[in-house]
């Protein structure tokens, strides 16, 4: 049987029964993909004050915004740049190697980061840390071989879990070991603390990151099938090549761009990162500006505590809703309608604003709305989970899917470079200048989403019983 380009590979099979997962090796890559938002959330807390600290913006607060959006996009340029090449190397080499490669890569720039004391050096640390890693789209390459259309909803409905507890573990130690001299004196008492005080959440990620890369060698299985053929597959591992053509290849990257069915998820996946990045760089820059240019003046420390509390609360909420959503109502509803709750959680921001220019604190109606406000965060968490179902079942066959995940992870990468520098800084000149009373970033976030909800329209239905 000889699997067209254009077409979807699981449109080629019969319908099965639902697979059970293979707990062992996604147990193993959710384990690694875990290096990600412990590596790139874990700054969050601290980077404004850090970008106070270096004197770079001349003592103006304000500005503040367009220094943390360049170090926090800074990983996502070079990744964009880099992450296709290593998606296409993985389709030839494998998934294994580049994983290493990537997680080796992590674990340094992470280091580097928090031995830097110089606003040049904290951007050659992380554009280390986006060159050399395209792990992201590897590990859903991984996902996708080692399941299939029954089950795979399922396997990808974990990853906003993964991320969720990231979420609320990376800020948890980014924020509480942050200046540990001044926190435990008698631990950290020495000179070093004093000179490098955001060494020792960089270093907890760096170690997370090394110690991911001696399970990935030791236990994780390749899953391209082109590096089993002639092997006995792992055990946990389908053996998915009598489904598809042995002379079977890559498809060549001009005709996926040319390809509609390819192309609508992969847009929707960019515009819905760069809505998302946007927020997120925004929640810890309004968090933590002082009140009297309309923040909410909270502590490193407190920012860290809400988003754990977001982590737990999300992971919970995806664990217990998103999977059972995806069977009840299909893909492109969950979707549609999970996107729309973007809508009120941007409008709590100026609420927020507004009521702390009457309060001049943070009572009891701004910590209503910073729950609301994150509460509505875990909803539109659920639209990742489906969106890489659309991704990879668009895949013309499953030997392509590293090109498939590497043009996902290029798009939203961009996305996630031009997200936080571009809505920092927005937020940073609607501030300066009081555009519509400092809520033009908002109203720019608004329009982004509009043309979101727009191509989610675009996507196809799924049958769920398809395998």
């Amino acid at each position: 049987m000889t699997t067209d380009e254009s077409t979807p590979l699981l449109e080629n099979t019969q319908a099965k029964a639902k697979t059970p997962l293979p707990k062992t090796q996604l147990g193993l890559v959710l384990f690694v993909l875990f290096t990600e938002p412990m590596s790139a959330q874990y700054i969050f807390p601290f980077i404004n004050q850090l970008i106070r600290e270096l004197g770079v913006t001349g003592g103006d607060d304000r500005k503040i915004g367009y220094y943390a959006g360049i170090i926090e996009s800074l990983f996502f340029v070079t990744q964009a740049l880099t992450v296709l090449s290593w998606s296409r190397l993985s389709d030839h080499v494998g998934r294994k190697p580049v994983l290493l490669i990537g997680l080796m890569g992590l674990s340094m720039s992470n280091l580097c980061f928090g031995l830097s004391r110089t606003f040049w050096a904290l951007v050659a640390s992380r554009c280390i840390a986006g060159a050399l890693n395209g792990n992201a789209g590897v590990m859903k390459s991984i996902i996708g071989e080692i399941t299939d259309n029954t089950n795979m909803a399922q396997a990808f409905a974990l990853l906003p879990i993964v991320f969720s507890v990231g979420a609320s573990i990376a800020p948890l130690f980014g924020g509480g070991l942050a200046k540990p001299h001044d926190h435990w004196p008698e631990l950290f008492s020495g000179s070093f603390w004093v000179q490098y005080p955001y060494f020792l959440p960089c270093l907890v990620s760096a170690s997370y990151a090394a110690f991911s890369f001696f399970i990935t060698a030791l236990f994780l299985g390749e899953s391209l099938p082109s590096k089993r053929h002639g092997k006995v597959p792992h055990p946990e591992i389908p053996s998915i090549d009598a489904q598809i053509d042995p002379g079977s290849s890559p498809v060549p990257i001009g005709t996926l761009l040319k390809t509609y069915s390819v192309m609508i998820p992969i847009a929707n996946y960019g515009i819905l990162a760069l809505v998302d990045i946007g927020f997120f760089a925004l929640v810890p820059l309004f968090y933590s500006s002082p009140i009297e240019i309309g923040g909410l003046g909270l502590s490193p420390f407190a920012i860290g505590m809400c988003m754990m509390a977001f982590g737990i609360g999300n992971g919970l909420f995806q664990m217990l809703v998103t999977a059972r959503a995806v069977d009840r109502f299909g893909p492109r509803r969950v979707f549609c309608s999970t996107i729309l709750a973007f809508f009120p959680i941007i409008a709590t921001f100026p609420a927020m604003n507004w009521v702390i220019q009457i309060q001049k604190e943070v009572g009891p109606a701004i910590w209503t709305l910073i729950v609301t406000q994150l509460l509505l965060w875990s909803v539109v968490n659920m639209s990742y989970g489906v969106i890489f179902v659309f991704i990879t079942r668009a895949s013309p066959n499953k030997y392509s899917l590293g090109t498939m995940n590497g043009l996902s992870q290029t798009t939203t990468s961009f996305a996630r470079a031009v997200g936080p520098a571009a809505f920092t800084s927005l937020f940073a000149f609607s501030k300066e200048y009081n555009l519509l009373g400092g809520n033009l970033v908002y109203i720019v976030l608004l329009i982004v989403l509009c043309l979101l909800v727009f191509l989610s329209r675009c996507l196809p239905e799924l049958k769920k019983d398809e395998p």
